[in-house]
């Protein structure tokens, strides 16, 4: 035991065992978030991608709410904490999930950053361990410096491969993503100038967003439903149609 210990401890895998506590560590967080802990699995937000929060204090009628902020054209966050802005490109916590462009031009691209680096950091602390126990010397302890570096490269990089095909990259939502869903309408009337709708997302977020309709619909109310027949890029809003659901056969 105190063999294993002199050898943990002395150089190089002591560069690697302390960064190998870090990533135990942090895997067991992980584990204990996976248990309960939602705190702990980075943040409350990314367990529920693209929530956009509440309605929100309506303003003018081109900017809606607090928190999961709607933009101009009632464009939708995605991520933790996503906020989208007057063009509707979301931004989130998506290179918490996915390989930046370091790891990525490593080829260690198609997993979570974590996942990689824990691969590398735990094959170097494999291989220096060995050639510490196998070696002595500073000129040959530099030399398994240099092995164990290589070796935790070539290593993740063959580990990430079959590992990518369980890390489906996310797909940011889009407005697209919202035509053909049924929504709320959340202010007094809609018209071809002036509206405003609640609408739920596929993974359950919802969203506050810009509707107009072709021509003034009476019925169209606070409390009403509303079906998102299409999207208007240039007026940068959503075009809507009364709709009941009760109508549909079977309901």
């Amino acid at each position: 035991m105190g063999g294993f210990v002199a050898a943990a401890l002395a150089f190089p895998t002591a560069l690697f065992s302390f960064a190998l506590v870090v990533v135990v560590g942090y895997w067991l967080l992980m584990l204990l978030g996976g248990l309960g802990f939602d705190a702990l699995h980075g943040g409350h937000g990314v367990g529920h991608a693209g929530h956009v929060g509440h309605v929100g204090q309506v303003g003018h009628p081109g900017h809606v709410g607090h928190g999961g902020q709607v933009g101009h054209a009632g464009d939708v966050g995605h991520g933790a904490g996503g906020h989208a802005g007057h063009g509707g490109h979301a931004t989130g916590d998506h290179d918490t999930h996915h390989h930046g462009g370091v790891l990525g031009a490593l080829g260690l691209g198609g997993v979570p950053v974590t996942v990689a680096v824990s691969l590398l950091v735990a094959i170097a602390w494999f291989v220096s361990l060995a050639g510490t126990v196998l070696t002595s010397g500073a000129p040959a302890r530099g030399g398994v410096f240099a092995v164990a570096l290589v070796a935790s490269w070539a290593g993740t990089r063959l580990l990430v491969r079959p590992l990518s095909r369980l890390f489906p990259e996310d797909r940011p939502a889009t407005r697209g993503d919202f035509v053909g869903r049924v929504c709320v309408i959340r202010t007094g009337r809609v018209t071809a100038d002036f509206g405003q709708a609640e609408v739920t997302a596929e993974d359950g977020s919802t969203a506050t967003v810009q509707v107009r309709t072709l021509t003034d619909e009476p019925g169209l109310a606070a409390g009403r439903t509303a079906l998102i027949f299409d999207y208007d890029a240039d007026g940068e809003h959503f075009l809507v149609a009364p709709f009941d659901p009760a109508a549909l056969p079977g309901t």
